[in-house]
This record gives structure tokens, C-alpha cells and sequence, in this order.
């Protein structure tokens, strides 16, 4: 299970962990080190992630279990990983297959997300729109778009991180993230506006 202490102590240290990373894996023994980097995962990326699952399985259990599966997979598979991508976006693909498994499962299938998505609590932003709209409408999005939707705005990946996670040319990332903000758009209402 993810610890709380370690939810709560994420940082933004990306470039010392790489680095960290490129040194283990260049030592002798990198099952020594294997478990310094695993913290530093989890330090690092642990409520980024912990976010991404709740958003794909609306179920803060199912998303912490989600989350610890992911590292136990990415210590099971650390000494494959080719370092041809960001390490963040490596965990992170990890991370969204774990939840399309268990969105895939036989006994996920007869959960009523109606229900799940009324538990989740409500928060005003300034705009005025409640943030469990703003959930609602994400989640009805079909997959293709929500998952460039949670990439880009919620974690905050570029387009070609994006592209990188979801396997896909960076292209159809700004093509269905052009199209997801325009369902967005459309749904939201006047409350809706494009910062960028």
C-alpha cells in the first residue's frame, strides 16, 4: 500500500533521479540501488500517479492498489527499462495499463460508476464551475480523449510525453486533445475558456 507519508512528500526532483538512475544503473550492483530509486518513484511520483488511477477508476482503494501494483512492477521490470524515454513516462504507461486492466475485469464491469462518481466530494475553483462537474464531464469523455485530457492538464505531460505513454504519433496527441477541448467546451457551457 501507498504510504501517506510518501503521498504527501511528492517533489518535483525529476532531474536528480534521472541522474540517480543513469548512476545505478552503470554500478555493479543495481539490486542495491534498485531500492533508493524506488523510493525516490514513490517520493517523487507516488500522488501524481495515486491522481492518474483515481481518475481512471474513480475509487481511491482501487487506485491505491493500482499505484502499488505499478511499483511492484516496476521493480519486477527495472533492470528492462532501456532509459529511451523519461523514467516518469515509463511508470506513468505502467501505471494507465494497470488501470485499463482493472477496468477490464470482469467484476469492474458490474461496479455502477453513476454511483462512484456521486461519492466524489465537491470543491469550488475560482471560475465557479464545481470541480465534480468537471469530473463528471471528463469521465463521459470517450477514452481517447479523457486520456489526453488527464495527461495534459492534470499531469501535466507535453504532447510528446504524451505521445510517448499513449504510443501514439504527437499528431493525434494535439488532434484529439483539440477535439477533447472542444467536447469540453461544448458540455461546460459558458464556463468553460482555454487559457493558453
Amino acid at each position: 500500500m501507498v504510504s501517506k507519508k510518501a503521498i504527501l512528500q511528492e517533489g518535483n526532483s525529476a532531474v536528480a533521479l534521472d541522474s540517480m538512475i543513469i548512476k545505478s544503473s552503470a554500478d555493479d550492483s543495481p539490486e542495491a540501488d534498485i531500492e533508493a530509486v524506488l523510493s525516490d518513484l514513490l517520493n517523487n511520483y507516488g500522488t501524481t500517479l495515486l491522481r492518474l488511477c483515481f481518475f481512471y477508476l474513480k475509487d481511491v482503494h482501487l487506485a491505491e492498489d493500482a499505484v502499488q501494483d505499478s511499483f511492484i512492477k516496476v521493480f519486477k521490470n527495472y533492470n528492462k527499462f532501456n532509459h529511451a524515454s523519461d523514467i516518469k513516462t515509463w511508470v506513468t504507461r505502467i501505471a494507465i495499463n494497470i488501470c485499463k486492466n482493472y477496468l477490464r475485469s470482469s467484476w469492474r464491469k458490474r461496479i455502477d460508476d453513476s454511483a462512484v462518481l456521486e461519492a466524489i466530494p465537491a470543491r469550488d475553483y475560482t471560475s465557479g464551475i464545481e470541480y465534480d462537474e468537471i469530473v463528471r464531464v471528463i469521465m463521459a469523455l470517450p477514452a481517447k480523449y479523457k486520456d489526453v485530457i488527464l495527461l495534459y492538464y492534470y499531469q501535466q505531460f507535453k504532447t510528446r510525453e504524451i505521445a510517448d505513454i499513449l504510443r501514439i504519433p504527437q499528431a493525434t496527441v494535439s488532434t484529439r486533445l483539440g477535439r477533447a477541448k472542444r467536447i469540453l467546451k461544448d458540455k461546460l457551457g459558458g464556463f468553460y475558456y482555454d487559457n493558453e
